[in-house]
């Protein structure tokens, strides 16, 4: 479903659309048969995504909810910026970034989403997107109607504890960025990245200590508020100190201890 990174009552401007119809969990049983190849249960990625401690019958209440996958290629965009927010996603394979544009048309990079991610939380606070959420590489989400997530919260208390912890888990992560570029070093913020994509790769059950990045020099600069020639040099500097072996977009840390203490 998703992964960490009561049902939520939205409260709606005045000014805001008209409400759209509550969906009802027997909605699911009219739709047709063939979009439920999509499951939670069989996904590689549930041990990041899904709740523990979910009985069988919350996993198939879980599973129903799943309306379909949508398939993304690189380059293109899942949603923009001022779209009308109706689903969540669960990153099934592959990797995005989240960018907000600027008055002058540049474009700032606010997360990178791998595998096992929501995506899409940002419209739950004025029912439309604030951001445009790009494939970085082909990849795979699944489509979570809110308007049936919210009532499956209210019924499976797990659930709605997850969809909690996501969203404390986005301010979090929010927090974090904004100590990251107010009191770091152009070093320390590279070095604090590797870590994070490290860790991430580790929940995954894949090699904490080497992987390729999805995204250019130039998108982890546009995140981490640095130029792409100070993210090169911070990489090379990274390189010579025998604490990473970087080529193109294939990292390995050499150093796991040396890149903590940077």
């Amino acid at each position: 479903m998703f992964s960490v990174n009561e049902g939520t009552s939205i409260v709606r401007r005045s000014d805001a659309p008209a409400p759209r119809r509550a969906f009802q969990i027997s909605d699911i049983a009219q739709r047709p048969a063939a979009r439920k190849a999509v499951r939670c249960s069989t996904c590689s990625m549930q041990h990041v995504c899904v709740p523990s401690g979910l009985s069988t019958d919350e996993c198939e209440r879980l599973d129903e909810i799943i309306c379909s996958t949508r398939t993304v290629r690189r380059g293109e965009t899942l949603y923009r910026s001022g779209d009308g927010f109706q689903s969540v996603y669960a990153v099934r394979s592959g990797c995005f970034k989240t960018v907000v544009m600027h008055r002058d048309g540049n474009e700032q990079v606010t997360g990178f989403h791998l595998a096992g991610d929501a995506l899409g939380l940002d419209g739950v606070s004025s029912d439309h997107h604030g951001c445009d959420a790009i494939a970085l590489e082909d990849s795979v989400v699944c489509i979570i109607p809110f308007d049936l997530l919210e009532l499956l919260c209210r019924e499976v208390k797990t659930i709605q504890h997850h969809v909690h912890r996501l969203m404390s888990s986005e301010i979090v992560r929010e927090s974090n960025l904004m100590l990251l570029l107010g009191t770091m070093t152009a070093e320390q913020r590279v070095a604090a990245f590797l870590l994070n994509i490290s860790t991430r790769m580790k929940a995954r059950g894949y090699s904490p200590a080497q992987f390729v990045l999805r995204m250019t020099r130039e998108e982890i600069g546009s995140y981490l508020g640095l130029k792409l020639e100070t993210v090169s040099r911070m990489f090379s500097k990274l390189q010579k100190a025998g604490v990473v072996d970087a080529h193109g977009k294939e990292v390995r840390i050499l150093d796991q201890a040396g890149l903590e203490s940077v």
